[in-house]
């Protein structure tokens, strides 16, 4: 398989320009939170750091309040009173990069470092799964996505469209399933079996006839809600042909996803999330055949991709 820059990354010389750069900063930010990791030029951790979220879409602001807070507890680690940004190259995959006006107001207020390089999590985590070289990753949680670097340095990325119409496979979709299934039930368009009286368990039901209790829940379920649901279509899987069918069906959703990542079947595959892992024992031959354990995450991924901006000659 043919490999990709930064494969080779930390092994390949400075460009002149960038000569004076001591540190790196890897980031990955989400939703929830922050993880930064911190090295010299050649790879070797210095310290981590970990603060609240830095989700573009919460705010510029807050983004880099709190990448600062945790890149500064990295440097503390590394007994360093106060990183020297100007000598810094930072490397970001955080959520909502993907928005061009998000991005560049992002990149706008950095606070001087030397260098700063900004791409999805999702991409950040391909390249750190596979340590720079081709191969996709398939998250699957709460929602779904799938990103892959192809044999040409291609990026590519495919599903995560929100849990309203999309991120099928996901855990907020298995769960909007299940309460389809669940109000059928209760209206007796379909039989009520294990999982429909699960849910109407999980939604506050009285009695098998509680429509006030599954529409006050509905109305008030946001993504996390639905998600919580995912895990009563597992539970009772064994036992109802309707959560069996559910489960098939995010097994033949997530396949769909790593076929359009990589139509020639060739290509690693990790997995990330709880409902990924879970399902990976159903795939079929191929694609169980091609899964590997990550190499590195996100923040690996980061610091990969500001490292191999500094020895790009372009």
């Amino acid at each position: 398989m043919t490999s990709h820059p930064l494969a080779d990354a930390w092994s390949a010389p400075l460009q002149p320009r960038f000569a004076g750069v001591r540190f790196l900063v890897g980031v990955d930010g989400g939703g929830t939170g922050t993880r930064v990791r911190l090295s010299d030029v050649h790879g070797q951790l210095l310290g981590q750091g970990w603060a609240g979220p830095s989700a573009l879409g919460q705010g510029i602001a807050q983004a880099w309040r709190h990448i600062q807070t945790a890149v500064q507890e990295a440097a503390a680690k590394a007994g360093i009173e106060r990183l020297p940004l100007g000598e810094t190259a930072i490397g970001l995959g955080l959520s909502g990069a993907g928005v061009a006006a998000q991005a560049q107001a992002f990149i706008a207020q950095q606070p001087g470092y030397a260098h700063i390089e900004l791409v999805n999590d999702g991409t950040t985590s391909v390249i750190g799964a596979h340590a720079g070289r081709p191969g996709g990753v398939i998250a699957a949680g709460t929602g779904t996505v799938g990103e892959a670097l192809r044999a040409d340095g291609s990026l590519v990325c495919v599903s995560g469209w929100g849990w309203i119409g999309g991120d099928e496979g996901s855990g907020a979709w298995l769960g909007i399933q299940a309460m389809r299934l669940a109000q059928k039930a209760m209206d007796g368009r379909v039989d009520a079996g294990p999982l429909a009286r699960a849910v109407w368990a999980a939604a506050g039901c009285g009695n098998d006839q509680d429509r006030d209790a599954i529409n006050a829940w509905v109305a008030q379920a946001g993504q996390h809600a639905y998600a919580q649901l995912a895990p009563l279509v597992f539970e009772q899987a064994e036992s109802d042909p309707a959560a069996a069918a559910l489960v098939a069906q995010a097994v033949a959703e997530l396949e769909q996803l790593a076929l359009a990542l990589d139509p020639a079947r060739q290509l690693p595959l990790s997995l990330a999330g709880s409902v990924a892992q879970r399902l990976a024992a159903l795939f079929s031959g191929n694609i169980r055949a091609r899964c590997v354990s990550p190499q590195g995450d996100s923040a690996d991924g980061a610091l990969r991709l500001v490292r191999g901006a500094l020895s790009d000659p372009r």
